[in-house]
């Protein structure tokens, strides 16, 4: 989860100071706009990462700030299998394709919103694929069919 505001200090206070989220990481990128930690709720292959967000600059795009809740993330098994599978399907993707992502994962956007070429979209929310580690992959073969 992906969570923006004019102030990465305000958005701390409550994830980290208030929820207790540790901080695992810092990212920063003047091509996408945005300064962001990475923060880790729970532990092992089951955490839960929730990114908070400034822009570099508020008056340029993307606007990660706009809205406060900038993307989702999803544990893809097969990143590439997957985004040719929704492509195949009509699922628009951002520019960029898979790349490395902020956590150091390979990533791919679904766009929030759909054109001619590829209609299906995130209505309004981008979403964001990311591939899988070994051990997240391992864990939920352990209790898929319970």
């Amino acid at each position: 989860v992906a969570v923006g505001g004019s102030s990465k200090q305000a958005l701390s206070k409550l994830w980290v100071d208030t929820f207790g989220l540790t901080k695992k990481s810092s990212f920063r990128s003047e091509k996408e706009n945005v300064d962001e930690d990475i923060l880790q709720c729970g532990r092992g292959p089951f955490a839960v990462e929730v990114d908070i967000m400034q822009p570099i600059d508020a008056s340029k795009a993307p606007k990660v700030h706009v809205p406060p809740l900038n993307h989702i993330g999803l544990w893809i098994d097969d990143l590439p299998k997957c985004v040719d599978e929704l492509t195949a399907q009509g699922v628009r993707f951002t520019p960029g394709g898979i790349r490395k992502g902020a956590a150091g994962f390979n990533v791919a956007f679904i766009h929030p919103k759909g054109n001619e070429a590829a209609p299906l979209s995130g209505e309004g929310v981008l979403i964001e694929l990311v591939q899988a580690p070994d051990n997240v992959i391992k864990a939920f073969d352990s209790v898929k069919d319970e």
